[in-house]
């Protein structure tokens, strides 16, 4: 059985947990307040979930889901996720996280941040073009015709398979973007970023469309960059 480590529990954290405990994954999650900050949601998700600190989360999982905000990356733990498949659903929000002037200017992205403070682990961009209330509500069983594709972008090509394998079972198809350098196309006000899946609204959910995986490619071939 697969375990899925979460560095990071907050709404697309707790989402991919729930999605994953439904697929028989065991998970631990962790956040920067501490495991006794999640024992109810813990408790919701029940016995095949625990709390723990993001040492030991990224130590436990098979796979490692880093969600927290960009301007806190250098704060994950590099040594426990040595050789490790990572996916980053970081996304760079200025008024949130400061300017980055590497990203500003297009001289790096965000994956390729995670993965240069994480040196020895296998970093894959996933889960941050789409909005949480449709990944929470969208996935579908394989072979359903209305199920949705998810982007990803990683260096390793082992790493990504083993991304997309974990994809697949959580209800979702993949489709491959390309390395590291070209996870700009999912960032925010790209085609790719949360439009494929159905309008966004703050004040509560709205139904999703599903987004083959012919309309994701579309969308990130469309994309510009600034």
């Amino acid at each position: 059985m697969t375990t899925i480590g979460f560095i990071g529990s907050g709404s697309i954290g707790s989402t991919v947990a729930r999605l994953a405990v439904m697929a028989d994954h065991h998970v631990v999650l962790s956040n920067s307040r501490g495991p006794e900050t999640l024992q109810h949601l813990v408790a919701e998700l029940g016995p095949t979930a625990r709390a723990a600190t993001p040492t030991e989360a990224a130590a436990a999982g098979d796979i490692v889901v880093v969600t927290v905000p960009l301007h806190a990356y250098l704060d994950v733990p590099a040594e426990p996720l040595a050789a490790k498949v990572v996916i980053d659903t970081n996304n760079y929000y200025p008024e949130r996280d400061g300017i980055f002037e590497d990203l500003e200017n297009g001289a790096t992205t965000t994956g390729e941040l995670l993965q240069q403070h994480l040196s020895k682990a296998h970093v894959v961009k996933g889960f941050n073009n789409i909005w949480v209330e449709h990944l929470r509500s969208m996935a579908q069983p394989a072979g359903s015709p209305n199920r949705s594709a998810l982007p990803i972008f990683g260096d390793d090509a082992g790493a990504k398979q083993a991304v997309a394998e974990f994809f697949d079972s959580i209800g979702f198809d993949t489709v491959d973007g390309g390395p590291l350098a070209e996870n700009w196309r999912t960032q925010r006000d790209t085609p790719a970023y949360v439009a494929p899946y159905g309008a966004y609204q703050e004040s509560g959910p709205l139904p999703g469309t599903p987004a083959s995986m012919q309309a994701v490619r579309d969308a990130l071939a469309a994309a510009v960059r600034a």
